[in-house]
């Protein structure tokens, strides 16, 4: 089992930053991608942005469309961390920021390609 914790959200107005940190702990050494997902209340969960190991602490990064050029995501195996670093946000990127690791690494842009969930934290854009 992968225990993950999520901690960095809050309110921020539009244009603003944040930065969202995912600590994970468990069977850690098992989990070959890490990404987030976001989900909106009558919306299903998507994805915004992963990284797939390829080495001790190299890895591919991939990220959703929406948010190319605006979030940066980065990981630390050693340090069982993923960060998220948003700019320029805008209202739309208000949701429930999750983060998730999986054991196969083999599709990592959807929510079947992961085994584990955090609880999720909030992260609102005000205009």
């Amino acid at each position: 089992q992968v225990q993950l914790l999520e901690s960095g959200g809050g309110l921020v107005q539009v244009w603003g930053s944040l930065r969202l940190s995912c600590a994970a702990s468990g069977r850690t050494f098992s989990s070959r991608v890490m990404g987030w997902f976001r989900q909106v209340p009558g919306k299903e969960r998507e994805f915004v942005a992963a990284v797939t190991w390829i080495g001790r602490n190299t890895y591919y990064a991939d990220y959703a469309d929406s948010v190319k050029g605006r979030f940066t995501i980065s990981g630390d195996n050693a340090k069982n961390t993923l960060w998220l670093q948003m700019d320029s946000l805008k209202p739309d990127d208000t949701a429930v920021y999750y983060c998730a690791a999986g054991d196969r690494g083999i599709v990592v842009t959807t929510t079947a390609g992961y085994d584990y969930w955090g609880q999720g934290i909030q992260v609102t854009v005000s205009t």
